[in-house]
């Protein structure tokens, strides 16, 4: 039986292959062959999401993409990711990105399982993420994590008591690496303007997962989950705080207008 491919232009309506999640006002909208997932001005009072899939209302067992793969993506957005600027004016507010996940619960829902993700991902501040040392908690970053496994079962009473100490000592080296142990986290910051257009490309193999940008390797990461993971592509009003010192916390943000707009879409068994 031959695998599953998708190859989207967006000409005239949506294919049928995703599934659609719009909340708080969120829309979608195909125009001169671009699909547009866009947010209204949002509140804090209230989750907003634009968004297609093509894993709801299925079981983890009948996600549809396992490795070998490529994904081919060109995409903008309405505005830059800035570490330290949360100013709706300047920074998107919230979440954004595309590429594979398991679905592990958030604000939009979700499944209470350890997460998995092979994806390219942006989230403002208060956003800080803290999963792998000497990375900043947020950004836009080629983004593996790899915590559905044994050994972040194994790992967990370890960063655990590594987080207690981490707050008593405010010493939080060893808890980082812990936490890394957890989450099999791997990421790579990149350094440009998410409103100009960029040809993003990943390929997910099952011993290395690598990242590109503009036919620049930007992440090579061993280890990656084996999947089945599901597609998604979105923008949300959504943060998540995740620090080695044992702060945990999820919330909602006030933005203005934003969007993310993708032209095309391949996803290519190899």
């Amino acid at each position: 039986m031959s695998r599953l491919r998708i190859d989207d232009e967006f000409e005239g309506t949506l294919d049928a292959h995703w599934t659609t999640t719009l909340a708080g006002g969120g829309t979608l909208d195909i125009a001169d062959s671009s699909l547009r997932l866009a947010l209204p001005a949002a509140t804090s009072r209230r989750y907003a999401d634009a968004q297609i899939d093509d894993y709801a209302n299925r079981p983890l067992s009948r996600y549809p993409w396992r490795p070998p793969l490529r994904l081919e993506v060109r995409a903008r957005a309405s505005h830059t990711i800035q570490a330290t600027v949360s100013d709706p004016l300047v920074s998107l507010r919230g979440t954004a990105g595309f590429g594979f996940w398991n679905y592990p619960l958030t604000l939009a829902g979700g499944m209470p399982r350890l997460p998995d993700a092979v994806w390219f991902f942006a989230a403002s501040p208060p956003s800080n993420m803290a999963l792998v040392p000497g990375m900043p908690g947020c950004g836009w970053k080629a983004q593996v994590i790899h915590a559905h496994r044994w050994q972040s079962l194994a790992a967990g009473a370890p960063a655990l008591g590594a987080m207690a100490w981490a707050r008593i000592s405010r010493d939080d080296r060893a808890a980082a690496r812990w936490v890394r142990r957890v989450t099999g986290a791997q990421e790579a910051v990149l350094n440009t303007s998410l409103t100009e257009w960029h040809e993003y490309a990943l390929e997910w193999r099952a011993e290395r997962a690598y990242f590109w940008m503009d036919g620049n390797e930007v992440l090579a990461a061993a280890d990656p989950p084996r999947g089945p993971l599901g597609f998604v592509a979105w923008i949300d009003n959504q943060y998540a705080v995740a620090t080695p010192h044992g702060v945990f916390r999820f919330g909602l943000l006030d933005s203005g207008a934003e969007w993310l707009e993708i032209d095309h879409l391949r996803i290519t068994p190899l």
